[in-house]
């Protein structure tokens, strides 16, 4: 049997950081209430001419040379992001051209902050079936493109980034599992309710930004996150006490923190980085990964259990063998 296997991880970030006390000279608020609410510091923001794929494909060469190969060896390329460069073609196609790749599929994937556990699923059954061997898939976001600097409540939370991983097929199991899942009937509650074909007047009134109902929003988070540790588990028939490595989505430290409570998972074993990255929907997972590899937390054979919950709503998880 075939299975798919993590090979290199790679990550980037932009220049620009925005700390707190920046935001105090833009909006109403300060730097103790951010920390103390969302666990924040600093985010990072894109530059002007800085778009989603230029993210992507810095994440992208870090994880094609941390996993020793060449990027023809890609015969699979997807991205999970909600800021697509353009309507079309998809920034998988955009970062395909970049790097030099021409023939295999590349297509985005959009699931908003859980975009990247679709992805990796997706990728995972790709490899499983045969219908790849070498897939490159990367979360990246410029989602300070979609908020609303004005409004203090979301505009403390998200900022920019890109996460990127390398599958290769191979016959000991690296994707152990992958389990995704959404509900649309919760779509009001975190969302950008502007598109090119519904309200395509509010882009030009510059009104496409995102709004949420925070305390909907964390409970609901709080809950699915929980519950899809339970369900990946189980499907592994594996105690909590054998998961090395839990990365979250990095949305807020009180999800994070009450998420692994809940899960009696010990805060030593969860990984952290939305102190200085901020929300970066899709990229946040993939982010963390990466940086957790490379300074050496995670070690080869660990057992590391990745979950992410967006808009939609959306959520998902994987359990992998590094």
């Amino acid at each position: 049997m075939t299975f798919s296997r993590v090979i290199g991880t790679g990550s980037y970030l932009p220049e620009k950081r925005l700390t707190n006390s920046d935001l105090e000279r833009m909006v109403d608020t300060n730097d103790e209430w951010i920390r103390i609410r969302t666990g924040i510091c600093e985010r990072r923001i894109a530059a002007d001419d800085q778009f989603t794929c230029d993210l992507a494909e810095q994440a992208s060469l870090k994880a094609i040379e941390a996993a020793g190969i060449n990027n023809s060896d890609i015969d699979l390329i997807i991205v999970a992001t909600t800021t697509a460069d353009q309507v079309f073609p998809s920034t998988a196609c955009l970062l395909q051209h970049r790097l030099g790749i021409e023939g295999p599929p590349a297509f985005d994937v959009q699931a908003v902050c859980a975009g990247f556990m679709f992805a990796l699923d997706v990728a995972d059954k790709f490899i499983k079936t045969g219908s790849a061997r070498c897939a490159l898939v990367v979360g990246a976001e410029t989602f300070s493109r979609i908020i609303d600097w004005t409004d203090r409540r979301t505009c403390i939370l998200f900022g920019d980034g890109a996460g990127a991983v390398v599958l290769k097929a191979d016959n000991e199991p690296g994707v152990l599992s992958t389990h995704i899942h959404s509900d649309g009937k919760y779509k009001d509650l975190l969302c950008v309710p502007v598109g090119v074909s519904k309200n395509y007047n509010l882009v030009h009134q510059g009104q496409a930004y995102t709004t949420m109902e925070g305390g909907e929003v964390f409970r609901w988070a709080v809950t699915a996150m929980s519950d899809i540790i339970d369900e990946t588990l189980l499907a592994n028939n594996m105690s909590k006490e054998e998961i090395d490595w839990l990365i979250p989505h990095q949305a807020n430290i009180r999800i994070i923190n009450a998420v692994g409570k809940r899960a009696k998972i010990p805060s030593e074993k969860v990984i952290v980085t939305v102190d200085r990255h901020g929300n970066t929907s899709a990229a946040s997972v993939p982010l963390a990964l990466d940086e957790a590899v490379r300074d050496g937390r995670i070690k080869p054979g660990e057992h590391i259990l990745l979950e992410g919950f967006g808009g939609g709503f959306s959520w998902g998880s994987a359990l992998i063998r590094m």
